[in-house]
């Protein structure tokens, strides 16, 4: 019996991430679930719902700060028992491809998109006053936004579209479908009703314009539009050092067997890395002098969820598949 198939060989690692319902509290049955019996076929290109593909990434690491605090007993002080005490765990990886999602897990605060502004507006670091909203129409869905004869002219093939609701004074996390920011005070965010779409993960490009309606390339990531969204046009995205909103996901990394078994590390929920560590926000990878490719560097810090299958509180999964013929040990 060979023991090749135990040796796990891979290329690089896959990341996927996934939304946290944060609207209802952040219990374990509002995160992603990755289930190792259902999802042993996991397709890579053709993630299923509601995992994210954000591609390979380099240099991944984990690491446990867990510590393991020894209970001496008897008359000679000798360890006479072991318990685990601050439970904690540290992602740090590289995303290699850029998009709106990969800036704003790597910034870890409130990611904006730059909208469309209006020629005359003063000039601000996240965007000025921008060109107006044009409604979404009955018929919309999350792969094509209907906006009538007539107000599609104002987009093209090739464009960024960020499409949500109208900020009306509400408090609380605002975005459809992922939570995108958190506003305490109206006044904070100047009463502005496009504050929602500067802020939205409902973004896609647009791939087809027909005479009524805006056919994506991507479903949007939030799902169908709200009722009462209007649709504007992205420029760019920002993503800012500073800010008070935390972004938390569920995150899936894949090493695709290039022989052996498959390994999978899930974690329900990460957040920006609290460690007081610095660290570089971006990384040059030279192709050759002097032409390098920019990576950005993420890091996070692993929450805890609760294992309803006996109550263990846990920060992650590693799960391992093993290759097909493969001896247990």
């Amino acid at each position: 019996m060979t023991r090749a198939g135990l040796r796990p060989i891979a290329r690089q690692m896959r990341a996927y991430f996934a939304p946290v319902n944060r609207v209802s509290g952040g219990a374990t049955e509002t995160t992603a679930i990755f289930d190792p019996s259902q999802n042993s076929g996991f397709q890579l290109d053709a993630p299923s719902a509601p995992w994210i593909d954000l591609g390979w990434i380099d240099n991944f690491q984990r690491t446990s700060t867990s510590q393991i605090e020894s209970l001496p007993g008897g008359a000679a002080g000798a360890v006479s028992a072991q318990a685990r005490n601050a439970l904690g765990a540290r992602v740090d990886f590289e995303f290699r491809d850029w998009g709106k999602l990969q800036m704003a897990l790597a910034g870890g605060a409130e990611h904006m998109n730059v909208l469309a502004t209006d020629p005359s507006a003063s000039p601000e670091g996240s965007g000025g006053i921008p060109v107006a909203a044009v409604p979404v129409l009955a018929g919309s869905t999350a792969a094509q936004l209907v906006l009538g004869a007539g107000a599609v002219s104002g987009f093209q093939s090739g464009d960024l579209v960020a499409c949500d609701v109208d900020y009306a004074e509400q408090v609380g996390y605002v975005g459809t479908g992922i939570a995108a920011g958190y506003v305490s005070n109206p006044a904070d965010v100047q009463n502005d009703a496009n504050y929602v779409r500067r802020v939205t993960f409902n973004v896609g490009q647009v791939a087809q314009v027909t005479a009524t309606t805006l056919l994506l390339a991507q479903a949007l990531p939030g799902g169908m539009p709200a009722a009462g969204a209007s649709v504007q046009q992205v420029i760019a995205f920002v993503d800012r050092e500073g800010g008070a909103f935390l972004q938390q996901w569920s995150a899936l990394f894949v090493a695709e067997e290039e022989s052996g078994g498959r390994l999978c590390f899930y974690y329900p929920i990460l957040s920006p890395c609290t460690a007081k560590a610095q660290w570089s926000r971006e990384t040059l990878v030279e192709i050759k002098n002097p032409i390098a490719e920019l990576a950005l560097q993420a890091s996070f810090t692993a929450l805890p969820t609760v294992d309803i299958n006996d109550g263990a509180v846990v920060l992650c999964y590693r799960s391992y598949f093993p290759a097909i013929g493969a001896p247990v040990y």
